[in-house]
């Protein structure tokens, strides 16, 4: 019999499923887990949003990615892709408009998916996926500057682009805090150092506990370091239903469609080259239009209860392969284990130095940069490829993603076009 073309993974991963691979997929999640705590508050945190509400978005969106999803091992939850796109729509639209545009984007993904969509991945090209990754990517290095360097803008400024932040930096360097440096630097280096020594605890762990208690027990330290319980409130249990009271007039519709249309483009994008990745670390399948149907399910779910977008997170999906998941129960006890924490721990996330959590970034940073990719890019492919590749990098940079990703998509099509008429002529 013939599968259904959206049936999750699940169905069958769960046949055959015996008591040492699920042993594995609960030491694989529960690794994840510890993974995406500190990184999902710092994602959150990124995002211009509160620190609980990436943990809620890695707990709702994750098990319901895990369950629905096309992917044996794909690990959703926030991820640093939406940290600008997030942080922009807050500024304009409010948490409301992001909750709607969200809402917006889970349908329209669900859409996709029914209608098989997923396949159309593989005709975006990597000039493209390289340029706005790498850019996004240096915009989330330069929005970290400020609590790296412990800078407190003095006027009231919230700069959301990042020419902005720049700017707003340079006007506020005298705010310069060496205490916050110096706890920084330090979290900075076991980011960077620890992992050649042991890979068993991961180090943003490491970094956020150490960083705490260099705050705590060094005097010297108590003043110029802001923790995140000093800027942000840390909420006790479960979070509150949140569409009671929104505004679902057309104007309002209307208004955050754009933000909704980015929302979906980039989560199906994002989500889909994760799998594609995984499948290659497991010798596994994907299911494209399974696997946006769940992110479209996933991303519903969590702005339902207090999230912000998702899509499938790459790192943390490796984490999950690397440390023996195989079946979409390592992700769903992923998200179970974030959940006891959020009820048990989630008090002492009030502890965490800013530094650190920009220190956390700027590896995120680093990591998705893609950088080598890049040079390699440049190297190697044709004038017109590499004026894809700068020019949507440059584009994510100076404006957003959907004019780099709709600009460097019209200079592809149109040397897709002439090259195909200069053949007919030859």
């Amino acid at each position: 019999m013939k599968e259904f073309y959206l049936q999750p993974k699940i169905v069958s991963a769960m046949k055959g499923y015996y008591a040492q691979q699920f042993i594995k997929d609960l030491v694989a999640g529960i690794i994840v887990a510890i993974i995406a705590l500190p990184l999902s508050i710092a994602l959150a945190l990124a995002s211009n949003a509160e620190p609980a509400q990436g943990i809620y978005t890695a707990i709702f969106a994750g098990f319901t990615v895990s369950l629905l999803g096309g992917s044996r091992i794909q690990i959703a939850g926030p991820t640093a892709a939406f940290a600008t796109i997030v942080a922009g729509i807050i500024a304009s639209q409010g948490m409301s408009g992001l909750i709607l545009a969200t809402l917006m984007a889970g349908v329209m993904l669900v859409i996709m998916g029914v209608c098989k969509f997923g396949g159309l991945i593989k005709f975006v090209p990597q000039t493209i996926t390289v340029g706005f990754t790498s850019g996004i990517a240096v915009t989330i290095l330069i929005g970290q500057i400020k609590d790296f360097l412990g800078l407190s803008y003095l006027h009231g400024e919230k700069p959301i682009e990042a020419f902005e932040k720049l700017e707003a930096n340079i006007h506020n360097i005298s705010t310069f805090s060496w205490q916050a440096l110096a706890v920084g630097a330090v979290c900075l280096a076991i980011l960077i150092v620890y992992p050649k020594f042991e890979k068993k605890v991961p180090p943003s762990l490491i970094a956020v506990v150490v960083g705490a208690l260099m705050v705590k027990f060094i005097p010297v330290l108590d003043k110029g370091v802001f923790t995140i319980g000093e800027l942000y409130s840390i909420p006790k249990g479960l979070p509150k239903f949140q569409l009671t009271g929104l505004d679902f007039g057309a104007d309002k519709l209307l208004a955050v469609l754009p933000d909704a249309f980015t929302i979906a483009i980039l989560a199906a994008i994002e989500s889909l080259l994760s799998c594609v990745v995984a499948d290659k670390m497991v010798d596994s399948k994907h299911n494209p239009n399974a696997e946006l149907v769940a992110q479209g399910a996933g991303n519903i779910m969590s702005v339902m209860f207090g999230g912000i977008p998702a899509t499938g997170a790459i790192a943390r999906t490796a984490a999950n392969a690397k440390n023996g998941g195989r079946t979409p129960i390592a992700g769903m006890v992923h998200a179970v284990v974030l959940l006891l924490v959020l009820l048990v721990l989630m008090p002492y996330a009030k502890l965490i130095p800013m530094p650190a959590i920009a220190a956390i970034l700027f590896m995120v940073a680093y990591n998705m940069s893609e950088w080598r990719e890049f040079v390699k890019l440049c190297k190697t492919s044709k004038w017109h490829e590499i004026l894809v590749l700068v020019v949507t990098f440059v584009l994510t940079v100076v404006f957003d993603l959907v004019v780099a990703i709709a600009v460097g998509l019209g200079i592809y099509v149109i040397f897709v076009i002439v090259e195909k008429l200069k053949k007919k002529k030859a």
